[in-house]
């Protein structure tokens, strides 16, 4: 198996772990093999969209999700360490409001999966980062929400000292409470 696939505290937050094969000259891994995946996971999941961002540290991106056409997402990083993040806005779930954080980088090669249903982000915790990230639906601008990415009730440990650099509607984000959420 071409992945080690572990579940994080909310079971359906996958962390996958490629095999990666390396010598004097470098490495080798295969990033992405839908058979593999889906025989990792139990997903059958069709990815339409590819995604890269560069951030400098102290970037934080998120916390992102779709309110309609919900993506699921396959992260990871190329270039550089995040620590990325997952809330549970599934209100049928036994895990609503509840938040997984996993670092990602280059060296460590680990990959997670967001899936439907939940807020998204990261932070930028070395000097500059390359993330990568496939998504199973198109992005729908008008359907984009933010969720605060410094809600108490959520109470996200972001590893930051002091204020991360955030976008406009990333400083706008809803509380929970105010959300708009999945059923």
């Amino acid at each position: 198996m071409p992945y080690t696939v572990t579940a994080t505290e909310i079971p359906d937050v996958l962390i996958l772990e490629p095999k990666v094969f390396g010598d004097a000259r470098g490495f080798f891994f295969e990033s992405f093999n839908a058979r593999d995946f889906a025989q990792a996971t139990g997903l059958n999941v069709d990815f339409v969209q590819d995604n890269h961002s560069k951030s400098a540290q102290g970037v934080l991106r998120g916390l992102h999700y779709q309110i309609q056409h919900p993506q699921g997402k396959l992260v990871r990083v190329v270039q550089g360490e995040v620590f990325d993040v997952a809330v549970d806005l599934r209100q049928s779930s036994a895990t609503f409001g509840r938040w997984v954080g996993v670092h990602l980088s280059a060296d460590n090669h680990r990959q997670l999966w967001v899936p439907p249903g939940f807020a998204h982000g990261f932070v930028v915790t070395s000097d500059s980062a390359e993330f990568l990230y496939k998504t199973t639906d198109y992005w729908y601008p008008e359907h984009e929400r933010s969720l605060l990415w410094s809600d108490p009730a959520v109470g996200v440990q972001w590893p930051v000292q002091g204020q991360p650099l955030l976008a406009a509607k990333d400083q706008a984000g809803a509380l929970l409470k105010d959300a708009q959420k999945f059923d």
